[in-house]
């Protein structure tokens, strides 16, 4: 990458006062809690808008822009320290026009920024993000992420930083401009990766594997070590690859014994909310005992999915536990009224980080029964030294066989003396004050939402969770579907922000999970629009899907994402979700697509395949198409038809009605009432209709 023109230098701080070109702090009228907790900052915020491009550009000055979300921890210290300072906020005034950007809103313009900002740096990047732009073409010059009020921890205090900034691009104008021209460039070759070298080839799915094996921790599971994160989109694949092994006669044991390894410590870390439900973000120790306390909607969908399926794989309880427990915290703390689900809970809570979580020794004493407290503090490590900043942090710290042994019990009996002192604890804790809570409502999450809810009752029989997915699909359809069109984010009444290309694939996704739950007219519909926009909006001729529509706001780089983040690539989720509704359909468009995007991101599977993991089951389920399984009668009679509990991840299983209107090939089969059929296709071709269960497994077999 290009030189780094910018070096940090200690000078005095100079405070001014409000420069009166500049307008005020126009935040007020934004629904983003993140941006709504910065209005009433004596900075000058303006949103990423045109009026504030232009007057960047008119005042010939450099865009600060910040970018981060509302549960992020470091945000709101570099806010408390740096943008609530009257005399930081005159200097960022004077100086510079500032912008402020909610990432989760503006995804686009985060992964643009977070690119250059590792280009710049060399390191990688995070939030708060903090990148100072050219006013006439937004190309980035410094970047950097939290940064003091003063000189600490080898960082230069805010002041000097910005002072220094700005004498730069006084300066050394000719300097910033030759860089801009080499990051763009930079930039330009991260945005589209390579095409496939040649035929695609399972390769990519067996070195995925074993670079997966590879980077394993053994002893508390997951990949790495600290910070650690869940990484659910490695874990699917590791699963996936299991399931084909077996099915193929070879069972890779190994690959399914790292996903029960990581996830049975992950459910007894810190990591896990011992007493609500539900999971942080990510541990800041390699153990997965102190997480870094925000809960995200998006780490709990992708977790809750991931549980029930290995849940359905091996029959392990824990696993069915888990996936319970984070189903019911999403619908007790995530869930609006309207239907659609909340985007996050803050770190911080009662002035500190993780405040609502922790406790003491005399705190759950207090709650809990007198004789089963001992048991309770072996069970959390309330019997051992304090884990954070002088309180408890609660883990599993010995199992219920081990606890049985100690205190003379049966297993049952201490899995029911917990249960009851895991209520008293959350009643107690309820009664705290609760994280802060962002209330917006982003159809991406939302769409990874209604799909782990909806796999986790198809596996584990809860019908609940399947209508609180619904719900949420209906919050959608009639709040962020308008004109034909998807808008990404909504709160307060308001819709906003053109919907991107993860918001349609995850969409598309969760709907054909929905459907293999429970059938419903309308949405298969609705879901054939939504792979229309994909292909009309979105593709690249060559193969591939941009992250922005073709009508998009034009940016500094147009990105067709291959590798999995904290979420899958919409690449891969579009890519695998086109694969299935083509053939469940028999649209040739649709599989044309698939096959042009797989060709055209085939470079990253080969450079990076662990990495891309949404990408290869979308390659593994083209190379190994699954069977498409529609049954055609009343659901009642059809009970026993193809269990719902069987793990067969390629699989497409569809449940119609009599009655359910006129549908495409095979689906608009009317069977006779009391007669159920069902038809099992693959390779593009179907097999003779089953008349009986006994049939239809042999056919599946």
């Amino acid at each position: 990458m290009a030189r780094r023109i910018v070096e940090c230098r200690t000078q005095e701080l100079a405070t001014t006062m409000h420069d009166p070109t500049t307008p005020g702090n126009r935040l007020a009228g934004e629904t983003s809690p993140y941006l709504l907790q910065h209005a009433e900052n004596p900075v000058a915020w303006q949103p990423w808008d045109s009026e504030a491009l232009a007057l960047a550009r008119e005042l010939d000055r450099p865009i600060l822009l910040s970018i981060g979300y509302s549960a992020c921890h470091w945000c709101h210290v570099m806010a408390h320290e740096c943008f609530e300072d009257p005399a930081l906020a005159a200097l960022m005034n004077r100086l510079f026009v500032n912008i402020k950007v909610d990432r989760e809103e503006r995804p686009d313009l985060d992964r643009i920024y977070q690119n250059a900002h590792s280009l710049l740096t060399q390191r990688p990047g995070g939030w708060p993000l903090t990148v100072f732009l050219t006013p006439d073409d937004r190309i980035p010059f410094f970047a950097g992420t939290y940064f003091p009020s003063r000189p600490r921890h080898g960082l230069p205090g805010f002041g000097e930083l910005l002072e220094h900034i700005a004498t730069l691009y006084r300066e050394r104008r000719n300097e910033i401009e030759a860089q801009n021209a080499e990051l763009l460039e930079a930039l330009q070759s991260l945005a589209v990766p390579p095409p496939a070298a040649g035929p695609l080839t399972p390769l990519p799915l067996d070195v995925a594997r074993n670079q997966l094996e590879q980077q394993f921790e053994p002893r508390h599971g997951g990949f790495g070590g600290a910070p650690k994160f869940p990484h659910p989109t490695s874990l699917e694949r590791l699963l996936r690859h299991w399931a084909r092994s077996r099915a193929s006669g070879t069972a890779d044991s190994r690959a399914l014994e790292m996903v029960e390894i990581s996830l049975q410590r992950m459910a007894h870390g810190g990591l896990y909310d011992q007493i609500g439900g539900g999971f942080y973000r990510y541990s800041v120790d390699a153990q997965w005992e102190i997480p870094h306390f925000e809960k995200m909607l998006y780490d709990n969908a992708a977790l809750l999915a991931l549980y029930a399926e290995t849940h359905a794989a091996t029959g392990r309880a824990l696993f069915a536990r888990i996936a319970r427990e984070t189903a019911e915290w999403t619908l007790r703390e995530m869930q609006a009224p309207e239907g659609g689900f909340y985007s996050a809970l803050d770190a911080d809570s009662e002035g500190g980080e993780g405040h609502f979580y922790l406790w003491t020794p005399e705190a759950v004493r207090a709650q809990v029964a007198a004789e089963d407290y001992p048991l309770v503090a072996a069970r959390f490590g309330l019997d051992r030294a304090a884990n954070f900043e002088g309180r408890w942090h609660l883990r599993v710290c010995a199992t219920a066989d081990e606890l049985a042994r100690r205190f003379g019990l049966t297993p049952e009996q201490v899995g029911e003396r917990l249960a009851v002192a895991r209520r008293r604890l959350a009643g107690s804790r309820a009664e705290r004050t609760p994280p802060g809570r962002d209330d917006k409502i982003l159809t991406a999450w939302n769409a990874l939402t209604i799909r782990g809810l909806a796999i986790a009752a198809r596996h584990l029989r809860q019908p609940a969770w399947g209508e609180a997915a619904t719900a949420a699909l209906d919050f959608i359809r009639n709040r962020l579907w308008r004109d034909g069109r998807l808008l990404a984010s909504y709160r307060d009444g308001q819709a906003r922000h053109g919907a991107y290309l993860d918001d349609h694939a995850y969409l598309l996704d969760a709907i054909l999970e929905l459907l293999q739950l429970r059938w419903r007219a309308g949405e298969l519909d609705f879901a054939i629009e939504l792979a229309e926009l994909l292909l009309s909006r979105f593709e690249d001729p060559k193969g591939g899907f941009f992250f922005t529509a073709d009508d998009h706001e034009h940016l500094i780089q147009r990105s067709k994402p291959a590798h999995d983040e904290a979420i899958p690539a919409g690449n891969g989720v579009a890519l695998r979700a086109l694969l299935r509704l083509g053939r469940l359909l028999g649209e040739p468009r649709y599989l044309a697509a698939a096959e042009r995007g797989l060709e055209a991101l085939g470079g990253a599977l080969a450079h990076n395949p662990h990495a891309c993991g949404s990408l290869l089951t979308a390659l593994e389920e083209w190379l190994y198409p699954g069977a498409t399984l529609i049954l055609r009668g009343e659901p009642q009679l059809m009970a026993g038809w193809g269990a719902a509990q069987d793990f067969a991840p390629g699989r497409l299983r569809l449940v119609i009605p009599p009655g359910a209107g006129p549908l495409p090939g095979l689906l608009g089969e009317q069977p006779a009432a009391d007669r159920p059929i069902a038809y099992v296709c693959r390779d593009g071709r179907c097999l003779p209709p089953a008349k009986d269960a006994r049939t239809l497994r042999e056919l599946l077999a």
